[in-house]
This record gives structure tokens, sequence and C-alpha cells, in this order.
């Protein structure tokens, strides 16, 4: 029974998990004292507002609606996150995520919104864009030895202000968005498939919320099962040993990097191809979702699987923080706490590393009471 709960303990999976745990448990509790802190008398109110979120409404109708307006903006946070965990298997650490998120959004909009084309090329448009955007990186990485974080810094800045620009192009005369996709191109909007009549006729319930969980199974797959997802992640442990073994190391971070691009811009499309949400080109700041992606990779424990139930997680408490009383706290509380979980997320790789050094001293402790002359087990031997 010992060795079994040792071995539970030693699952890589079950310590993400505990971690992850751990991480949420503590960033809550944190939160609370925060609120604490700004206004007592509406602490406890106010974090169970943010972990209730669309559980806030009365009636059963709106909370499957706003359940459903939950899960359309977890899409994209979930593409963004695999675009994160993918190439950091390999080795990689793709900030760009947000660029890439950004010029996938750029290429989708105005592919529906100025060549009027229906919304598979738009889709394929931004998983393009995106993958472009992240080959240069891997480029630079690959023949000139450049850090992938300094140039997708870089290309996030240049993307927003390119897609500012491409955009301003097919947006409305009287404000700084976008036109609606309803309005202007209907057949570009993401078909729901009868998705929208579970989620009380939410009209942006689409496809796009099952194609992003099979996409995350898809890249489980890729990294664990077959044969080109091996030599990605050989080329991340070493790319000096993966080239000595044959394996085409350069194109092994391009590809990986264009793989991750190709996500990110992929999640763009999934929430702007659903009408949810119109560019504005006027913005001077890269979207956080792209940036969030970072914290709802780590938070599910790099895995593919687990990114999905990360994902939706800070997409839950991001809304609930929406139903707060602004009368005593900030409608950007839950941002806070969300942050401090993101921060906690840190600590999950200390945790694991923790946990397995108390394993090993006890396990240790063990085998020596177990060999110690006299001892029931030694005489036995």
């Amino acid at each position: 029974m010992r060795q079994e709960k040792s071995s539970l303990l030693r699952n890589k999976g079950f310590q993400s998990l505990l971690a992850s745990l751990l991480c949420i448990v503590l960033g809550l509790l944190i939160g609370y004292i925060v609120l604490l802190i700004i206004n007592p008398a509406g602490a406890g109110e106010a974090i169970r507002t943010i972990v209730e979120n669309f559980l806030y409404y009365p009636s059963a109708a709106a909370r499957l609606r706003y359940l459903g307006n939950t899960l359309v903006k977890t899409a994209p946070l979930l593409m963004c996150s695999l675009s994160v965990l993918f190439a950091y298997k390999v080795g990689l650490f793709n900030i760009g995520a947000a660029g890439q998120y950004v010029i996938g959004a750029g290429a989708s909009l105005y592919c529906a919104l100025g060549f009027g084309l229906p919304w598979y090329v738009c889709l394929l448009a931004a998983i393009a864009a995106g993958a472009v955007l992240g080959a240069i990186s891997g480029l630079l990485k690959a023949y000139r030895n450049v850090n992938e974080v300094i140039s997708c810094i870089m290309l996030n800045w240049i993307s927003l202000y390119l897609v500012n620009a491409l955009l301003s192009q097919v947006k409305e005369t009287a404000s700084p968005y976008t036109f609606t996709l309803s309005s202007t191109n209907p057949d570009a909007i993401l078909p729901s498939l009868g998705l929208g009549a579970l989620f009380s006729d939410n009209q942006y319930v689409t496809i796009a919320i099952p194609l992003t969980v099979i996409v995350a199974v898809g890249i489980w797959v890729l990294l664990e099962k077959t044969k080109l997802g091996y030599e990605l992640r050989a080329t991340g442990c070493n790319k000096f040993a993966a080239k000595y073994c044959g394996m085409k190391e350069k194109r092994n971070i391009i590809l990986t990097m264009a793989i991750a691009g190709g996500l990110a811009g992929m999640g763009a499309a999934t929430l702007f191809l659903t009408g949810f949400e119109q560019w504005q080109v006027t913005q001077s700041a890269v979207p956080a979702m792209g940036f969030n992606g970072i914290a709802a990779a780590f938070l599910g424990g790099l895995n593919p699987i687990g990114a999905i139930f990360s994902s939706y997680f800070i997409q839950h408490i991001t809304n609930g923080g929406a139903y707060v009383d602004k009368t005593m706290y900030s409608a950007q509380i839950s941002d806070l706490i969300s942050a401090l979980i993101i921060y906690l997320c840190g600590f999950v790789l200390f945790f694991k590393v923790f946990m397995n050094s108390r394993l090993d001293r006890r396990d240790e402790k063990r085998r020596a009471k177990e060999d110690r002359p006299g001892s029931e087990e030694g005489g036995k031997a």
C-alpha cells in the first residue's frame, strides 16, 4: 500500500495536478486577503462572485448563456496556451504568442471583411499568418542564434501596428472598430451546427469550442506518440546531440515555431470569426490573450489536456470579475486574482522538485532501515 501511494506521488501527471490545485487555492486565498484589506465588508461576497461567474444568475437560461460566453473566450486562450507549451516542450519560449494571435486576427478579419471570403478560408489564413510569423523567429534562432524571446517581443509590436494599419481599411466610419461580420459577411462566421441551442440559443457558441479541444488532443498525440514529436523534443533537450543522431535540428526549430505560431493565429480566428468581438484599430497595447496563454500552459502542467482545464479556469474567474460590486471594488479585481495565480504558477516546477526530493529522502531512509542488520526485513533477506 505504501509503495502504491509513493508511485502515485511520483506520477508526473498527479504532481502537476496537485501543484496546480495548490496554486489555485493559494491564489484565491491571497486574493481574498487583498479584498479584506481593500474593503472587508464585501470581501466574502466578492470572492464568491468571482468563483461563481455565470452561476451568479438565478435563471437557468441566463446561466447557460453566460457559460457559453465563457467557453467562447476559453477557445482562443486554449489555443494560445497550446502555442506556448508546444514551443516549451521543444526547449523554446514562445512569448510571441501574443503577436501571432494579433497577426491571426488581422489575417482572418481582413479576409472576411476585405475580400468577403468564407469562414474556412479565413481560418486557414489566420493559421498561415501566425505560422509565418512564428517561423521568422525560428529562422533567426536556427541560423543566427537570435534568442527567440527577443525576436518575439519585437515582432509582437510590429504585428500590432501592421494589423491596426491593415484593418483601418475595413473599420466603421464613426468608430475605431472593424465592421461586424453579421452585417458585412455572414459567411465568414464560424458555423454553430446546433451548439448554440445548447446554451440558450447563444449565437456566439460555434464549432470553435470542440475544434480547439480536438486540436489539444492532437498536439498531445503529436508530442507523445509520434516520431516527429520525439525528434522535436530531442532537439529541445540538446540540439547538438540531435544533430549527431542525424536529426535536422535547424528544421525542427523552425517547424516548432511555425506550428506554435499557427496555433496562436488559429486562436484569434476562433474568437473574431464568431462575431463576439470587433478589432479596435486604435489600440496601443498587445491583447493580453497571448500572455495569458503562458499562465494557462504552466497552470495546466505543460500538458495539452491539462491546458484545456486551466484555460477554462482562468477565463472563468476573469469573467466572474464582471459581477463584483463596483461600488466596493474595481472590475479589475479578478485580473488581480488571476495575476496572483499566474505568479504562483512559477512555483509549480519548484513544488514538483521539492516533492521529489522529499520522496527520495523518505525512500532512502526506508531502504536503510530495511538493510539494517537485525531488522525484520534484513532477517528475512
